[in-house]
């Protein structure tokens, strides 16, 4: 009985070992220039973005400084690739509040996870002063996030064959 249990134990321990990452991780700069027609601004902020692959739980810490406006708004928007605009997913200021910095979370339906990890969402700020959005900042792979999302790519492809 010890033996099954001991052997059933390294089992699950050696399949997890090959297993590809759970949470991926996104950062983004956000700035006016990103906004669509661009923001002329000396605002800027800074984003990181963790998506976790089993729950779709996403998660976020934004930061920004140096608006020229109150905010009125922050929004995950998509699915939409760099200079495109969309439509409003997610409402950020109503989890985060409208103060830097806005730390959340929220669970994603599969379409809306598979458009994250695609590079199809991206976030922006509103202000009195640019209700259209004052900066912006596409959600893409963090430095190193890209070749773990490649690693699990063909983590997968291998194990089809």
């Amino acid at each position: 009985m010890r033996t099954a249990a001991l052997f059933a134990g390294i089992a699950v321990l050696s399949l997890a070992a090959g297993a590809p990452a759970q949470t991926l991780h996104f950062n983004f700069v956000i700035e006016g220039s990103q906004e669509v027609p661009p923001v002329n601004t000396p605002g800027i902020g800074v984003g990181d973005v963790f998506l976790n692959t089993q729950t779709n739980e996403l998660s976020w810490n934004i930061g920004f400084t140096q608006l020229l406006g109150t905010v009125t708004g922050a929004h995950f928007h998509g699915p939409a690739p760099i200079g495109i605009n969309a439509g409003i997913l997610f409402d950020i200021g109503a989890v985060s509040g409208l103060v830097s910095p806005m730390i959340g979370s929220t669970i994603l339906s599969p379409a809306h996870a598979a458009d994250v990890q695609a590079g199809l969402w991206y976030m922006n700020i509103h202000t009195v002063r640019h209700p259209g959005g004052e900066i912006r900042g596409q959600v893409i792979p963090a430095p190193g996030a890209l070749a773990v999302l490649l690693g699990a790519g063909l983590f997968a492809a291998r194990r089809r064959r």
